[in-house]
């Protein structure tokens, strides 16, 4: 029988509808009342209960400001009090709308554990390379770089980018990067306006190696919700990060000595529309071949 219904759902060779269940071999009945709500309203209440853990262990219920409490919180214990608490919520709000049952609810939590299993092990690896890495002096490494540079103070955001990329690529972090660059790149002692280039430049560079670091905390959960091979996921976003970053380069190395953005900028995003065509070019050649 077909069915005409635009919210059939196909498994496999049968379709379902809400009032049409699908038995699967192991005799379990699924019913398809899942709506696109039933998606984003758990994502917003656990967004919503990790930022009222963060405050609630930044003291924000002893009078602190919103600023002090982010400042002071506990991150670690915060995201595990929301979670945990969002989880509950979580679980009475599929059992009000009858999506999920009770039985099913419980099911979910050790197999969500279980594919989490290999993020967890990527990101112990990954911390535990990152803090060889600060045991090794990264941070020394770094400061006699910058010493060296210092009679080269136009090139200095060009070189502050490029540190920032290595040296967040090699940790795994960002605010890692920041924390160790920023208190260097202002004890410089430069001039207003190319101290705020050297600052955007460090904060650029930093994001920009964390994106397409491997041990990243963010790059693994990214792979990890995509479901896909953690190696694939940082091979393939490489070259789209590499180009702009050459672009970002050259970028903060014309302003080193103009210091203007409306000149930079403009210069930049033609220089990055250029490579884009080019490569378009030479793809297009190299498939006609």
């Amino acid at each position: 029988m077909r069915i005409h219904e635009e919210n059939a759902i196909k498994h496999g060779d049968v379709y379902t509808t809400p009032d049409r269940p699908y038995e699967g071999q192991d005799g379990e009945v699924t019913v398809g009342k899942g709506k696109v709500k039933d998606l984003v309203i758990p994502v917003i209440i656990l967004i919503t209960f990790c930022i009222l853990g963060m405050l609630y262990t930044g003291g924000i219920l002893e009078g602190e400001n919103i600023i002090n409490a982010f400042a002071n919180c506990d991150a670690s214990l915060g995201l595990s009090l929301g979670s945990t608490l969002a989880l509950i919520i979580i679980i009475i709000y599929m059992l009000a709308r009858r999506v999920l049952s009770f039985n099913e609810c419980m099911r979910c939590i050790p197999e969500g554990f279980k594919a989490m299993v290999p993020a967890i092990l990527i990101l112990t690896f990954a911390w535990t390379l990152s803090g060889v890495t600060g045991l090794l002096g990264a941070s020394d490494f770094v400061s006699g770089v910058f010493e060296s540079a210092t009679g080269l103070k136009m090139l200095l955001p060009a070189i502050v980018f490029a540190v920032a990329v290595g040296m967040s690529f090699a940790t795994g972090t960002s605010w890692g990067t920041f924390g160790i660059l920023l208190p260097i790149v202002v004890a410089v002692g430069l001039e207003p306006e190319l101290l705020v280039i050297s600052v955007s430049a460090c904060l650029a560079g930093a994001v920009c190696g964390d994106h397409c670091s491997p041990i990243s905390d963010t790059t693994i959960m990214s792979s990890t919700g995509a479901m896909c091979n953690h190696i694939n996921h940082v091979s393939t976003q490489i070259p789209y990060a590499l180009t702009v970053a050459a672009v970002s380069f050259f970028g903060y190395i014309l302003a080193g000595f103009v210091q203007s953005a409306w000149i930079v900028l403009p210069v930049s995003i033609l220089g990055l529309f250029l490579i884009l065509y080019i490569i378009k070019m030479i793809s297009g050649s190299r498939q006609r071949a």
